[in-house]
């Protein structure tokens, strides 16, 4: 980290908090594969509207995600796709924390 002032540290802070949430990885997973308006994300996530709401509304606030109207809908797609490459480096350290876990368990059930 370039910055680590408690008031940089705070933004880092509440840009992972917005990320804590599984409905708004939800949302995002769900418009990886393109803009989308509320009633298709709602159908994609199984999330309810006012719900689904909510999360954009967070999500745009931080500027993960933009809106852009189309006529009479409004459609929002990820304003950042870093944000995709911050999910898979979390989720390839997961998967290595689990392997791991997973020989030693199996070390210990192999008898000698």
């Amino acid at each position: 980290m370039r910055d680590t002032s408690p008031t940089a540290l705070a933004q880092v802070a509440e840009y992972f908090k917005v990320l804590s949430e599984v409905s708004r990885l939800q949302v995002l997973s769900c418009l990886r594969s393109g803009p989308k308006n509320v009633m298709e994300i709602v159908e994609a996530t199984g999330l309810g509207q006012a719900n689904v709401s909510k999360h954009l509304k967070m999500l745009m606030h931080c500027g993960m995600v933009s809106r852009h109207p189309q006529g009479v809908s409004v459609f929002y797609e990820v304003s950042d796709p870093l944000i995709f490459n911050l999910c898979e480096v979390v989720c390839d350290r997961i998967s290595t924390r689990l392997l791991a876990q997973a020989n030693q368990i199996e070390t210990l059930r192999t008898p000698e």
